[in-house]
């Protein structure tokens, strides 16, 4: 008798550093890739998986969604056992559950959330050196930063810091939330942005330009002209993708 397939639903953790980003490529590594070998180990034929979103080289994720179709005749317990017990060090699946078979983690999503780390003091960290962008000299100043992060909240042309995934022209996105913050007191800087979807490159770019207005060499107000510019040959360099993290994606 044949099995029915179910579609079913994984939070995924990984360390993007030995990675070409998340997406399948030919010849380079990627989680889209380990994780679709992981499941051919334990009877999945499906041709691919389907992720939230398309994660840079080196861009790290704590809760990156994903989902696919498979017939499978235990427990969705013992499915998530097999599965984190075939996956390579740096990838581990969190959560795993059955959910609507016309599921798309990328598509139903309302909203992603990511966190930039930088660290901002003058001695580098070998212990957060993989997850953390080393600034020194000089100290930044947060509340600049902030102030200038202020003006990415809301609906609007976010031309000058990323360009269309899907190769169109569709640059206008909805931030809920950016937000810089130093919890610990140790140099740690932490942005916090949410919005409805993101741009390529958006997340790093802002962070690149925002790094700027802490450093004095931009002001709240160059930074806001920047954005209205929407002219994506105006934006400063790229923060380095090993600071960001994908942290969750919402879906209520």
């Amino acid at each position: 008798m044949a099995l029915n397939i179910t579609r079913y639903q994984a939070v995924v953790e990984y360390d993007g550093t030995a990675f070409a980003g998340f997406q399948r490529q030919a010849t380079e590594r990627t989680v889209q890739g380990e994780i679709e070998n992981g499941l051919r180990k334990i009877g999945w034929d499906g041709d691919t998986i389907y992720g939230a979103g398309r994660t840079d080289a080196g861009v790290h994720a704590t809760g990156q969604v994903i989902a696919f179709d498979m017939a499978w005749a235990h427990g969705t317990g013992d499915l998530w056992r097999a599965l984190n017990t075939n996956l390579p060090l740096d990838v581990a699946v969190k959560s795993i559950l059955p959910c609507a078979q016309d599921f798309h983690p990328r598509y139903h999503a309302r909203a992603r959330r990511y966190r930039y780390t930088i660290n901002n003091v003058q001695v580098r960290s070998p212990m957060n050196a993989r997850y953390a962008w080393h600034v020194w000299p000089p100290v930044l100043n947060l509340s600049a930063m902030q102030a200038a992060a202020e003006a990415i909240v809301g609906r609007q042309d976010f031309a000058t810091f990323g360009t269309d995934p899907d190769n169109g022209n569709n640059t206008v996105r909805n931030v809920l939330r950016a937000e810089w913050s130093a919890p610990l007191s140790t140099g740690i800087l932490y942005f916090d942005i949410q919005a409805d979807a993101f741009l390529y490159h958006m997340v790093r770019s802002l962070v690149g330009a925002l790094k700027h207005v802490g450093s004095g060499e931009l002001s709240a107000g160059d930074f806001d002209d920047l954005l209205k510019s929407r002219n994506r040959s105006h934006c400063p360099p790229l923060a380095p993708p090993h600071g960001l993290c994908l942290t969750d994606v919402l879906y209520h």
